[in-house]
């Protein structure tokens, strides 16, 4: 046979094994992306085997887009997640000069009780009275749930401003009725604007995200996550309801995570709180 027509079908033969492998590099890569939500969804579900109650949770990558979703419009007890309303509100209000951080509020705890209907059963103090300025109030509301900063505060700033917001900025789930409600995919939206700077100007902005992450009730999304973690949260619970929800900010992605639980054993599902976002945070650091 002739040299010429060797040689030509031997450069033939590795143009199509290149073509081929590249092919099916592709395929497989292309099989890979478009099975990676997929994955988050078995991993998250793994974790939720055999759990009592009902949660909603909405995981979403920032960075990658990859997203996880379960009961997200099933309405919850918000508890301590009003606070994040109402700290939004304020540097709205901030913003637009109608409130400064340096003002001092000063209210007598009794008139707070009465000011939003909490019976002297309920009611966590009774007596005296409670002063800090709006800086320290957002710090204390947010940072360690302080109930009384946040009512001192809410006062303030009016629970009608803070309906007005949620309306203003479409979080159509929310509302701070008694008991407020609100909805996974409410808080995840919020969290998503909040981080986009879609809710504040940047300095502002980057205030309220500092908030969150000096959060100091971290037995839920952080307990698990390594040493040094940056995870801006803020955690609620009420009754039978317990919800941990937050940015985890990585060098592979920033993302959202909202865990919103009602079940009959409280301090169980902070736990299971605890072991999801673990999962979560492996996924998308191995992804």
């Amino acid at each position: 046979m002739n040299r010429n027509l060797i040689a030509g079908f031997i450069f033939l033969g590795v143009i199509s094994f290149l073509l081929i492998s590249w092919m099916m590099r592709t395929e497989l890569v292309s099989s890979f992306m478009n099975n990676k939500p997929t994955a988050l969804k078995e991993v998250i579900e793994k974790k939720k085997e055999g759990i009592a109650g009902t949660y909603g949770i909405i995981v979403k990558n920032l960075k990658t887009g990859q997203s996880y979703s379960s009961n997200e419009e099933r309405s919850f007890e918000a508890g301590s997640l009003y606070k994040l309303w109402v700290m939004l509100t304020a540097f709205e209000q901030i913003e637009k000069g109608e409130l400064k951080e340096g003002e001092v509020l000063s209210e007598d705890i009794a008139d707070l009780n009465n000011a939003f209907n909490i019976s002297s059963k309920d009611a966590e103090l009774t007596e005296g009275g409670i002063t800090l300025s709006v800086k320290d109030a957002l710090e204390q509301m947010i940072t360690i749930s302080h109930n009384y900063a946040a009512l001192l505060l809410a006062q303030r700033v009016k629970i009608s401003s803070v309906s007005t917001y949620l309306k203003a900025h479409n979080f159509n789930d929310s509302n701070v009725g008694e008991p407020p409600k609100t909805t996974a995919f409410d808080i995840a939206l919020l969290l998503e604007k909040l981080y986009k700077g879609e809710l504040a100007n940047p300095e502002n902005t980057q205030k309220m995200l500092e908030l969150l992450k000096r959060q100091k009730l971290n037995d839920g999304l952080p307990k698990y996550l390594p040493e040094g973690t940056q995870v801006g949260h803020k955690t609620g619970d009420i009754g039978w309801f317990k919800h941990d929800v937050g940015i985890v900010f990585q060098s592979s992605g920033d993302y959202i995570i909202v865990v919103l639980s009602e079940s009959n054993s409280p301090s169980g599902a902070q736990e299971k709180i605890a072991e999801i976002s673990k999962a979560v945070f492996e996924f998308f650091k191995d992804s």
